[in-house]
């Protein structure tokens, strides 16, 4: 009872019994914690640690960029510039078609279509001439005539022995028949009888050979007359009445040209030869004729070339009805029709001269160097004829430098194509 009255009569004592023993409730843990970390420097309401450290990441990244890349990208435009600086650069050019070549002129000599020399086949004497220099004249017409004493002498001679022949061939025959005759009764021998007809057959041939003699002598007293050929122009005489002449290949009495129709003989040079072929026309040309043109036609070529002169013989024809070109004649020749094969050409500092001749730098696959020997033709200044070594798809290097190698990388760049 006094415990009970003491607990009623002092409270606060109770009270605070009543508290150690009773556990504290949420709440008031909750705002004694509370009290205790503001008091104590405690974390705000709503902290979370790891958007602080992602934060500070982001930005350390941040910086890093804006500092690092600048610089990484600053390095890579020098380094590029470096490279391109220590690149050579070079200026490239295409081969360029020539000059249109004019045409083709040449000197020609002018010949007659057939041209006689005649000689005397037989010996003898002029008798008389029929016909001088620059007389036309038709085929078998005569010209001269010769005495040829000798001849007749051993054509009368030769018909002698033909005489001979004959009567000794018909004795012969007579004698053989008798013979026969006489072997057929038995009254001769076997071979008495084929003596005879042996003898028969030497007297036949006799005479043939006889009857050979005469004609021929008689064909060459046929040429105590001397006739023409065929028709033309008397170039040349040289006979004279009384003169002796000779058989044989001597001296010439008659030139004949047939001159109606002209041959223009032209040596075409070989760089130049198959630009020239038969059928294409062409014009002949006299100095003396200004302004005259006469057509020819190419009909046929040698179709090789000289080793000595390095020329191919073209043979052209020419009408001539009118007479007013002459055989032997100089003549220019244009072929209207003969095209050259293009020349490529390129500007003449695009040439390099090493120890193996004259070379080109060209840029080829992957801008590489290839330096290519080349043939080159005439000179024209600033630029030079290539006649092989280089196509018109290359890309040759303009004033390249002397210390330029094969395979070397450069950088092109493309000029116009070279005026010419």
């Amino acid at each position: 009872m006094n415990t009970r009255t003491d607990y009623l009569d002092d409270p606060a004592p109770a009270r605070e019994r009543a508290r150690v023993s009773e556990p504290p409730q949420p709440s008031e843990l909750s705002h004694s914690d509370a009290a205790m970390r503001r008091g104590h420097g405690a974390r705000p309401p709503g902290f979370r640690p790891g958007r602080l450290f992602y934060g500070a990441l982001i930005f350390v990244i941040v910086a890093f960029a804006v500092g690092f890349f600048p610089r990484w990208r600053e390095r890579s435009v020098v380094k590029r510039e470096t490279l391109d600086l220590a690149l050579l650069t070079v200026d490239v050019t295409s081969p360029a078609p020539g000059k249109a070549a004019p045409p083709l002129i040449f000197s020609g000599e002018v010949k007659a279509l057939t041209e006689a020399a005649i000689h005397a086949r037989a010996n003898g004497y002029v008798r008389r001439w029929l016909v001088d220099l620059g007389a036309r004249v038709e085929k078998d017409q005569l010209l001269a005539e010769l005495d040829t004493p000798e001849v007749v002498r051993d054509l009368a001679q030769a018909r002698a022995e033909l005489a001979q022949a004959e009567a000794a061939r018909t004795l012969a025959a007579t004698t053989a028949k008798r013979w026969k005759d006489m072997l057929g009764a038995r009254t001769v021998s076997t071979q008495e009888a084929d003596e005879k007809l042996a003898d028969l057959s030497l007297k036949k041939a006799g005479a043939e050979a006889a009857i050979a003699k005469v004609q021929r002598i008689e064909e060459m007293l046929g040429f105590a007359k001397i006739t023409a050929p065929f028709a033309g122009i008397v170039t040349m005489r040289t006979l004279d009445v009384g003169q002796l002449v000779s058989a044989g290949a001597g001296r010439e009495l008659f030139r004949i040209a047939q001159a109606d129709t002209l041959r223009v003989f032209v040596r075409v040079p070989q760089s130049l030869a198959r630009a020239v072929a038969v059928g294409q026309t062409a014009e002949i040309m006299l100095t003396e004729l200004a302004g005259r043109v006469f057509e020819a036609k190419i009909v046929r070529t040698s179709q090789t070339v000289d080793p000595a002169s390095r020329t191919m013989l073209t043979e052209l024809e020419v009408d001539n009805a009118k007479g007013e070109l002459l055989a032997g004649s100089y003549v220019q020749v244009r072929f209207r029709e003969a095209k050259p094969d293009a020349v490529l050409t390129i500007p003449a500092n695009a040439l390099l001269f090493r120890i193996e001749g004259a070379m080109v730098g060209v840029v080829g696959a992957g801008s590489r160097v290839a330096l290519k020997k080349v043939t080159t033709g005439r000179d024209f200044g600033s630029f030079v004829e290539v006649l092989e070594g280089l196509t018109a798809a290359d890309r040759v290097i303009v004033n390249p430098p002397d210390a330029l190698v094969d395979g070397a990388e450069v950088r092109a760049l493309t000029q116009p194509t070279h005026a010419k």
